[in-house]
């Protein structure tokens, strides 16, 4: 690989693997030590005290300068031990990771402070640490304070700290010392809402330049933040692939687990070629501002074979279907499901996403339809919403729908469909936020002072 390609590399993991040493009694330990060194001398076979745990296996991904990729997996899949290994924390086993550039790392709580220490002697043993200089932390620690925002607590233990102090000062500090990586590893789910609103802020703004490797159990952060995403389970590396397609493979393979060995969810791939073009069934009028077009049939997802979506309309409340709209005018949802086997509680519901996959509004039956309807094998449903449609910003929007049996709280989905509604917005209006309202009126007038 040229030199130049390599500077191209923010961070290159090849190989990886970590196997920990699994002790079931404390003496063992000691046992392991002593041993099969005197085994070995008396001509014997040594034997282990220990169980292998092997929490990554031959994990291979590049991120290069500027991405933003999101690690993705259920708890004890690897992430946290990779990150470790990428920041130099702790040892691989087996494989290389290089990484070009200054590394700034938020991980598990507590990680990087000493308890016994002040918060502001832990600020100069952090960043210290991160590569700055005694003068550079002279010169930037009222703004790492300022940003904190503890207060008197800066001259106090850290183990007085609650933890949501205490990732406010490590995050303050890791937002000063010009990293060109940033890793963050689920830290911020600590934090109030404020700061974690500040965090934000400050992590769209370093993406401009910066690297981000992103950790967190919530697709929906991962789809925002993050171009690409990598999958763990249980060591192995599943997929690198788009944040978009890794998080709906992650979601699929979550759902399978709650069914276990007694249902094999079956994939629905998106029959359309890249680049194709899906044309609305009617006219749109020049003046149109949102345009619906079914996808049902080319849509991605999975069903159980219990239950499918049959269609989904969308049109206004006299039930007449139509592909355009402006935003702002009540309308009529109608999904269409089979129930393939009897369902004792059938719940349908749906949710509009972004681009980026956040979802911005959606809404199921089981709400409102009580108690739960019981249904028999070939029993076909319609599911009607009525609701006002918000006025979306212009760009690319998508409809989600699914049917599941239970509740919300704790269901068994049965069919679900990525982009079964594909939504575009334009309008010569600028809205703002993720989804706009309505506004009656809106004026200004002087109310005293000049002329």
């Amino acid at each position: 690989m040229s030199s130049e390609t390599s500077r191209d590399v923010a961070i290159r993991v090849t190989g990886v693997t970590k196997c920990f040493q699994i002790y079931e009694q404390p003496h063992l330990r000691l046992k392991q030590a002593v041993m099969p060194r005197v085994l070995r001398a008396a001509g014997l076979e040594p034997r282990n005290y220990f169980q292998e745990f092997w929490a990554l296996k031959g994990v291979d991904f590049e991120v290069r300068r500027g991405d933003t990729v999101g690690i993705i997996g259920r708890n004890g899949s690897g992430k946290s031990t990779l990150l470790q290994i990428i920041c130099g924390t702790l040892q691989a086993t087996s494989g290389s990771v290089e990484v070009n550039g200054r590394v700034a790392a938020l991980l598990e709580l507590g990680a990087g402070f000493n308890p016994e220490f002040s918060g502001r002697e832990n600020v100069y043993l952090s960043a210290s640490i991160l590569g700055l200089t005694r003068d550079q932390i002279d010169a930037r620690f009222d703004d790492i304070v300022a940003f904190a925002d503890i207060g008197d607590f800066v001259e106090r233990p850290v183990k007085t700290y609650s933890s949501g102090m205490y990732v406010r000062l490590a995050f303050a500090v890791i937002a000063h010392v010009d990293a060109d990586i940033l890793i963050i590893d689920e830290a911020l789910a600590v934090g109030d809402a404020i700061f974690v609103q500040k965090c934000m802020r400050f992590l769209r703004k370093f993406r401009e330049n910066g690297t981000l490797l992103f950790v967190s159990h919530d697709t929906g952060s991962v789809l925002n933040f993050c171009k690409s995403a990598v999958w763990l389970n249980r060591g192995d590396m599943v997929m690198h692939a788009s944040a978009e397609d890794a998080c709906n493979a992650y979601i699929e393979y979550c759902s399978q687990e709650v069914y276990g060995d007694a249902v094999k969810l079956k994939s629905r791939q998106a029959a359309r070629e890249e680049g194709a073009v899906i044309k609305p069934k009617a006219r749109v009028e020049a003046d149109t501002r949102l345009e619906m077009f079914d996808n049902v049939a080319n849509s991605a997802g999975w069903h159980s074979g219990s239950a499918a979506i049959d269609s989904v309309e969308l049109g206004n409340p006299e039930g007449e279907v139509l592909t355009s709209f402006a935003g702002g005018e009540e309308v009529l949802l109608r999904v269409r499901a089979t129930a393939h086997v009897a369902l004792s509680s059938p719940l349908i519901g749906f949710f509009v996403k972004d681009r980026l996959g956040q979802s911005l509004f959606g809404e199921h039956t089981y709400t409102y339809i009580q108690p739960p309807m019981e249904v028999e094998a070939g029993t076909r449903l319609e599911a009607s919403f009525r609701f006002t449609l918000p006025m979306l910003p212009n760009g690319d929007y998508s409809m989600t729908v699914s049917i599941a049996e239970g509740d919300p709280f704790a269901n068994t989905q049965h069919a679900w469909l990525h982009d079964a509604v594909l939504i575009k917005v334009a309008s010569p209006k600028l809205r703002y936020g993720l989804v706009g309202i309505p506004f009656e009126e809106v004026s200004m007038r002087r109310i005293g002072g000049g002329e």
